[in-house]
Formats: C-alpha cells, structure tokens, sequence
C-alpha cells in the first residue's frame, strides 16, 4: 500500500523535529534592518530583505534571515535557491502585503528550490486581502486573473513552517507545489468566512506533506489536496469556518497526476460548509484517488459531513449528462462522529462511468440539528463498499 504507516509517519515527524532543533543552533542571523529595511509602513522592503536573503543563502556556514519585531511593507518577492546550506527565515515582525492591486501577480511571498529551509518566528502574514477580493470575479469568468497567493513553496524539499499566522491572504494563505518532505505545524490561519479563494492550505505535485497541530478559519477550503499529492498526512487541526477539508476538484485539466496516500485524523472541524469531501469535475479528464483514510474526526454542526461529490460544479454552469472519468477506491472513513445541519449526513454520489470502489464506513455517529425536515439519512450513487459498527444514519452502502 502506498499511504504512510502510523510509525513512518511519526518517524518523518521525529527526523523533521530533529533537523530543525539541530539547525537553529549556532547559526549567524542577517537582520534586515541593516540591509536598508523600514518600518515606517510605507517603504518597499523587497529589496532589503532579498540583499539578506542572497548573502545569507550564497553564503558558506549557518546562516539565517531575521525579521524583527515591526511592521514591514513588502511587494512581491521570489526568494531563489538553491543556498549553499540549511537556512532560516525568521519572522517576529508582521509582514504587511501592498494594497494597490493594478498588477498583481500570482505570488507575494515565494521560496523557489530551497533544501533544509525553515521558515519560523511567531510572527505573521498580512496579507491585505480586503483590498483584492472585490476583484475575485472567478466563479463568473473562467479566464480570471489570479490574485497572490500569501506564502507559495515550489521545489522545495526537506523543509518547515511553524510558529507563523497568516490572515487576510488575497488568494490562498499557503500553496506547496511539486515540493517534497515537508512539515507545516503550529500556524494560525484566518480570513472571513466570506472572502473568496482563501484557502488555508492548498497542496499539489507534491510528495511527503505533513501539516500538524493548526488552527485554520478561512473562506474556502481549511486544506485542499490538488493532483499529483502523494503520502500526506493531515493530523490534529482545528477547522472552522470554511469549506472543511478537501480532496479536489480533481479532473479538470488534461495529464493531472494520481492522489493516494491521503491519511486525515484527529481533527476537529466546527460550523464548515463541508465537512470531509472528495470532489471532482463531472466532465474530467481521468486519474485515481486510491487509499484515503478520514479517522478519528469530530464535527460541530457542519454541512454535509461526509461528501464524495463526483459533479463537482460550484458555477452551475455545467453539463450535469457527463460522468467524471476519476477513479476513486479504497477510501476508509473511521470513527466519524458530531453534528450536522444536513439532513443527508452521509453523501456518496460517484460516477456512472467509473463507479466508486471499496468504500468503507466504520463507525459513523452523527446528529442532525437541522429542523423538523424529517430524520437524518445517508445516500449513495454508483458506489459499492461496506458499513460496519455504529451507523447513524443509517447507511446506503
């Protein structure tokens, strides 16, 4: 099987800590204060901050970034490695985000090809995002231009955030892409429950993802798993409000690669819109979700707790006759239990093409709070699997 074992995966996690712990030692910080940074709020620091960047990164030995305490204006900024050692980007200061969005591009902070970067400090990300979401027209014009993401890690390997807040991103708070062993924990992530495409944490092409012990409220998804994610590990986050915890959309451009490997546990999630959801593009292109596990998982009055939703379709602009060509199989949901304000708790709607496989519910225990609709209930579509221990509701498998 390709999903990670309890004790590899605490293993991963034990190295991570190690590695971290061992890098903060001894090592020489570059404040940016002495590269020309202000904290009047109204100078461009990017410059300042990509000159300690470059030394330190460039530079033989322990080396570090420091952002202190302080408020620091920062354009968008693409951070380059690869570095010629370990490095620290620590942020005790508040990192401010520009509110003139005439050209926005599709980052405001990034990390590119980085090995052993760790990104800490306790300080946080502003990220502006009032000032750009009455621009997010997306639902309406598919050839949308896409507002920055806070924080974005491409090819990165081997590396950590923690102790970071983020609130208020434009677009998604963090995107991890085509990154390996990573370690996301101990970060704050919050933005109104009504602010568009604010993603706590969206990940994709990426292999050895962990993301540990957060606290996310956002607009959208708390974490989103795109195409191509492989061996994740999502464990005791607290999430709400927002859109829950997500697999998907899946389908929907051609040459997307496989999601497998996806273990989801310990986590609470309160007053989302979903709960825990696969969704995919009803007209998709093909590909496989194979061993997912959702275990050990309590909701709060939540919509829609369990949701496999294969006519995905949040524009309603689509052809509801096409079946998704996405595989999904050997999906485990264990341990579920809470409230609901959905009268149908339980929602497996896969495809006619390529029916669901070996889907599992082990131990459902939810309770409607919706109303005199009548009694909670489950429904299945193309979907064949099996039902064991407590069932409430009763289920359709």
């Amino acid at each position: 099987m390709v999903f990670i074992s309890a004790s590899k995966s605490f293993f991963f996690f034990l190295i991570s800590t190690l590695f971290c712990l061992n890098q903060v030692q001894a090592r020489t910080y570059l404040n940016v204060l002495k590269f020309g940074a202000s904290t009047d709020e109204k100078t461009n620091n990017s410059e300042a901050f990509l000159a300690a960047w470059n030394q330190a990164c460039h530079s033989t030995g322990r080396y570090g970034v420091l952002i202190p305490a302080g408020v620091f204006l920062l354009h968008p900024v693409v951070f380059m490695g690869p570095c010629k050692g370990s490095i620290v980007f620590k942020i005790r200061g508040i990192l401010k985000a520009p509110t003139d969005n005439s050209s926005l591009l599709d980052h405001w902070i990034s990390f590119q090809y980085v090995d052993q970067l760790i990104i800490n400090g306790g300080g946080s990300l502003n990220g502006e995002g009032a000032s750009a979401w009455p621009q997010n027209n997306c639902s309406e014009d598919p050839n949308c231009s896409s507002l920055p993401v806070s924080m974005r890690l491409d090819f990165v390997t081997n590396s950590i955030i923690n102790y970071i807040t983020s609130i208020n991103s434009k677009n998604f708070h963090f995107n991890i892409f085509a990154c390996e062993n990573i370690t996301i924990a101990h970060v704050r992530i919050s933005a109104p429950e009504d602010s568009p495409n604010t993603d706590g944490i969206h990940l994709g092409s990426s292999t050895n993802i962990r993301i540990l012990n957060s606290v996310i409220g956002t607009g959208d998804d708390c974490i989103s798993i795109g195409p191509e994610s492989k061996n994740i590990n999502i464990s005791n986050i607290y999430c709400g409000p927002g859109h829950g915890i997500s697999i998907g959309s899946l389908g929907g451009s051609k040459n997307e690669g496989d999601v497998t490997g996806i273990i989801v546990r310990n986590c609470n999630l309160k007053g989302t819109s979903n709960g825990l959801r696969i969704k995919t593009w009803a007209h998709s292109y093909p590909l496989l979700v194979s061993n997912i596990t959702f275990e050990k998982i309590k909701l709060r009055n939540v919509s829609n707790p369990i949701f496999i939703d294969q006519q995905y379709c949040p524009s309603g602009n689509c052809d509801q006759k096409s079946s998704s060509s996405v595989k999904i199989q050997d999906v485990k949901f264990k341990q579920i239990l809470g409230t609901t304000n959905s009268q149908v708790a339980v929602n497996l709607q896969c495809s006619k093409s390529t029916p669901c496989q070996r889907i599992e519910l082990i131990d459902i225990n939810m309770g409607y709070i919706g109303g005199d609709k009548g009694p909670i209930t489950s429904q299945c579509a193309n979907v064949h699997g099996v039902a064991s221990g407590k069932q409430h509701p009763r289920s359709c498998l």
